[in-house]
Formats: C-alpha cells, structure tokens, sequence
C-alpha cells in the first residue's frame, strides 16, 4: 500500500479512537469501565502484534502484564520515582522478562502456549512469596495511595493505547510487517528469501511484552492498591486473547471490535442478568470458532467491506 494510503487508513483508525476515548468521560460517569476498555484494547492489540502476526499463541501474556504492574510498585516504593519514571521501569521489567523467556520462541504450537503460560505463574510465585514481603509485600497487596491520579492515569491509558494500535498498524503496512507475515506463513522459505526468522520474531516478541508492560503499569497507577492475584489473574490473558480472536487478528481494527463487543456484552450481561452469563458468553465463543474461524474481520470482507 502507498505510504498515503497508509498514513490515511491509519488516521482513519486512531484518531476517532483517542477522541472517544477522551471525550467519553464527559458524557459517561463509569470512568472505571472506559479505563477497563482501554486496557483490554491494549492486551488484545499486544496479543494481536505476537499472534496475529507471528502465530505464538501467547496464554501467560498476563506475565508482562503483571511484570509491568510490579515493576512500577518497585519503583515508587524503593527508589521513590515519579509516576512517568515508574511507568517506564514497569515498561523496562516486562521487557526483560520478554528477554529471558526468548529461549520460549524455539517452541511452537501448543508447547509454546503452555510454557508461556507456565513462566507466567512463575513469576506470579515469586512475587507473591511472603519470604519477599521487605520488596513485593509478598501476598499482602501493594498500596500506592500517594500518587493515586486517576484522572491523569486515564490520559496516559489513551496514550498508551495509541501507541500500541499504532505499533499494530506499522506491522499492517510495513515491510517488517510483510516479513513476520512470512515467517508466519513458512519460516523455512522467509529465511531462504533473506529474512532474519529469529530476529524478527524476537522483535515483535519484546514488542508485545513493551505494550503489556506499559498499560500494566498504567493499571498499577490507576487503581494504586492491588494484590499479585489480581495482575496475574489468567483472566486478563484470556479475554485478551479472545477479544483478539473474535475481532480477527492481523487486522487493525478486528480486536477493537472484539473489545467493544465482548466486552461489552460482558459487562451488560454480567450486570442484567449474571445467571446467563456463562452460558451466552460460551454460545457466543463456540459459533465465533465453528462459523468465524477467522473473526469478525472475515465476515466483513464477505460483505466486500474493506478490514484495515
């Protein structure tokens, strides 16, 4: 695609995303669930940047989510940084996990899932281990309450999830994008043709881990008191994955649908009527694997509606 075209599908995409965003809680006094719609946007865009453009299938993503989370705690606690400084040392800890689970990325399929999954609840272990309760408080909760700005934290979540919808759409319509495409498609032919198969993955890997770090450090700021069990819960990782799914990954705007969708079902059917929640929410997973294999993206093009 031209670098015009490019530039204006993109502002296509991001700008009237920041502006609802932003202006939302004007008109919407539940500040809460719009900052929640922001951090499941960003969990299923970071799952969308490793998935959907390199095939990991990533179920303890929840691991950066939390390392980010953590990583801001130990900062504002130890070396007393500001909100910002934090943020990007929750940013930098996700990222270093990222790097010490490289090794994960020899994986594929299955296996991968499963030890991602498995250094997730490593690392939710020993940050909840009482012996650490001098640096992590252990189980006990992290309380934050002086630098609780929730108003502040809202705007960065914005940023933070443009940024990362943003990543998402230079992996659309870029060249690298186009290379990890390949990798994806057959690995073995991508680096016969000259690409570097294990950088690239390793790239979009540390990526991914970068925007779970940033909005799990946002989280940390925004709520200022939280528990290892709540920023390791599995949930998050799931409904990330999910929501990518069922907007349709390698597509820009497939896990914003998925978000705004499900999400919303979730909390309009988990408030309404919660006895039926678990059974609408299962039929609607089933028929979107057995009818939309591949999201709400593939019935869109059916209809010849062009998917960014």
């Amino acid at each position: 695609m031209p670098k015009a075209q490019a530039l204006r599908a993109s502002l296509a995409v991001l700008v009237p995303l920041v502006l609802a965003a932003a202006l939302l809680p004007q008109v919407y006094s539940n500040q809460l669930l719009l900052f929640n719609f922001l951090v499941f946007l960003t969990l299923a865009q970071g799952v969308n940047i490793i998935y959907g453009f390199t095939g990991y299938l990533p179920f303890g993503y929840v691991g950066f989510f939390g390392a980010g989370a953590y990583g801001f705690a130990l900062a504002v606690m130890h070396l007393h940084a500001g909100p910002l400084a934090a943020m990007a040392a929750g940013a930098a800890t996700s990222v270093i996990f990222g790097l010490v689970l490289t090794p994960l990325l020899r994986l594929s399929g299955p296996y991968f899932a499963i030890a991602n999954l498995a250094a997730a609840l490593a690392i939710a272990e020993i940050v909840s281990n009482p012996e650490l309760e001098n640096i992590t408080k252990g189980p006990y909760g992290v309380s934050l309450s002086g630098i609780f700005n929730p108003a502040l934290s809202y705007a960065i979540a914005i940023l933070v999830m443009a940024f990362t919808v943003g990543c998402v759409l230079y992996l659309r319509y870029s060249r690298f994008g186009l290379a990890l495409q390949a990798i994806k498609d057959d690995p073995i032919s991508a680096a016969s043709s000259g690409i570097n198969v294990v950088r690239a993955r390793v790239i979009a890997w540390l990526l991914s881990a970068l925007t779970a770090g940033l909005i799990g450090a946002n989280f940390a700021w925004y709520v200022s008191v939280f528990y290892p069990d709540n920023v390791f819960s599995p949930d998050f990782s799931i409904f990330a994955i999910v929501f990518a799914l069922f907007g349709g990954v390698a597509t820009v705007t497939g896990p914003i649908f998925g978000v705004i969708v499900l999400y919303g079902l979730y909390n309009f059917i988990g408030i309404s009527t919660p006895q039926y929640f678990q059974l609408i929410y299962g039929l609607l997973i089933m028929a979107l694997v057995l009818f939309l294999p591949n999201g709400l993206a593939s019935l869109l093009r059916r209809w010849g509606i062009h998917v960014i």
